[in-house]
């Protein structure tokens, strides 16, 4: 049974401007593709895999890209451009610009913003995060229409919490850099329990550890 179109995809393939606009085999290459980079990883992937699940013809993939990955790229770039950063920043946006008294309530509202983001969107965060190390021009894209912009607003709440004399006065791009290792260790971990047999994951638990973590190790 196929899986749902995460929402990114919904969107890209309505798209219809001329940067990305797509015929109908076009969308069905795009999703098909997508469907089979995130289950087998870009390596592993074949060009007639991706012709057949999108029910067309090998040579018609290349008549309308040139290499399998410009394929992945012609997903990564609008989807990263016009979908992802805006789905990621808009939501963050929320939590960042909010007003919290400590570290404390914003690790909390961070984690539940991203949890709820990757549920919806778990197809594209696992190309991302398959492709990313061994593919320049995904990271290119990644730190350009995502990560200045994210470490350019979390810096502003570090800064804050280090004027209360809250955290301690280290680089807030390191605060950043170990609160995001904790965090990221955190959600992966919780969604791969799931997956492991006779595993016990008792989330409330980890999530109260990773938190009081980051604390204490941030405490001046």
């Amino acid at each position: 049974m196929q899986e749902p179109v995460d929402q990114w995809l919904h969107e890209l393939l309505k798209l219809d401007d001329d940067e990305v606009k797509m015929t109908e085999k076009q969308s069905k290459i795009v999703q098909a593709a997508s469907e089979v980079f995130a289950q087998k990883g870009f390596a592993a992937s074949s060009t007639s895999e991706i012709a057949q699940r999108a029910g067309v013809a090998e040579g018609t993939i290349f008549r309308h890209y040139k290499t399998k990955k410009d394929l992945l790229i012609s997903i990564v770039a609008p989807v990263m451009a016009k979908l992802v950063a805006p789905f990621v920043l808009r939501d963050f946006y929320k939590v960042l610009d909010g007003s919290f008294d400590s570290l404390d309530q914003l690790l909390r509202a961070i984690i539940e913003n991203r949890i709820a983001f990757l549920e919806k969107n778990m197809q594209v965060f696992k190309i991302f995060i398959q492709e990313i190390p061994f593919h320049p021009e995904i990271q290119e894209q990644f730190q350009k229409q995502i990560l200045s912009k994210v470490l350019e607003k979390f810096s502003i709440s570090i800064q804050k919490f280090q004027q209360q004399g809250a955290i301690i006065d280290w680089s807030p791009i390191t605060v950043i850099r170990l609160t995001a290792s904790a965090l990221i260790g955190y959600v992966l971990c919780r969604s791969l329990s799931g997956n492991v047999s006779g595993n016990v994951w008792n989330d409330d638990a980890e999530r109260e550890a990773t938190i009081t973590f980051i604390i204490k190790g941030l405490a001046p």
